[in-house]
């Protein structure tokens, strides 16, 4: 599977030192070999700044790779060369189509991802869709992560989608490693249902 037709993802969280990073590392860990590529930003980012100790650490446990970072500010350029955006939470995921507003059918918080995915065929789905509109968003010609965004767009409503305060990835920055294990363990219960559905699929 090539980078094209696999797709890029960003993930957005406010400083891109804490949520963002540790979310885009293990992306990038889980997807490794399926040409999909993953970056993040931040909405008040610490431009220039690495990834908190405390997921450097947290990342450590999951042996995920923390070197090389250096936090961005996001920008409607980035968000427009996304196929994909998720959020650390819904007030992330406002922000951003506040900044691109085209982008609000590509762009969930990982909570409402994983919420969407949970339970699709994502085979059967998604050729469904593309049937029902051969030249959308969900067409074979698109990117995975963008076939990908549309089929998560198209549950909303069949959903169940849990509340924000249920499902939002809690900010640790500041505070003490039991902040950063709340963070790595929220994230944890719901990256994989999201990887996996990443994971492109030929027909």
């Amino acid at each position: 599977m090539t980078t094209a037709l696999a797709g890029r993802v960003l993930v957005v969280c406010t400083g891109n030192v804490c949520r963002s990073p540790y979310i885009e590392r293990r992306l990038v860990q889980l997807l490794a070999g399926t040409g999909v590529e993953v970056a993040s930003a931040g909405t008040r980012a610490l431009v220039g700044a690495p990834i908190e100790p405390g997921s450097v650490d947290a990342l450590g446990e999951v042996h995920a790779d923390a070197a090389g970072f250096a936090a961005r500010q996001i920008t409607p350029a980035l968000i427009r060369d996304a196929d994909l955006v998720v959020t650390a939470t819904q007030r992330h995921r406002h922000e951003v189509v506040a900044l691109l507003p085209r982008a609000l059918r590509r762009t969930f918080s990982l909570g409402e991802l994983a919420d969407l995915l949970r339970d699709a065929d994502l085979g059967v789905e998604m050729a469904a869709l593309e049937a029902h509109d051969p030249t959308g968003p969900a067409a074979s010609d698109a990117s995975w992560a963008a076939r990908l965004a549309a089929l998560a767009w198209s549950r909303r409503g069949r959903s169940t989608i849990r509340q924000p305060e249920e499902s939002d990835i809690p900010d640790p920055y500041g505070r003490g490693s039991a902040a950063y294990a709340l963070m790595s363990h929220e994230i944890e219960a719901q990256i994989g249902v999201v990887a996996e559905a990443l994971r492109p699929r030929t027909p």
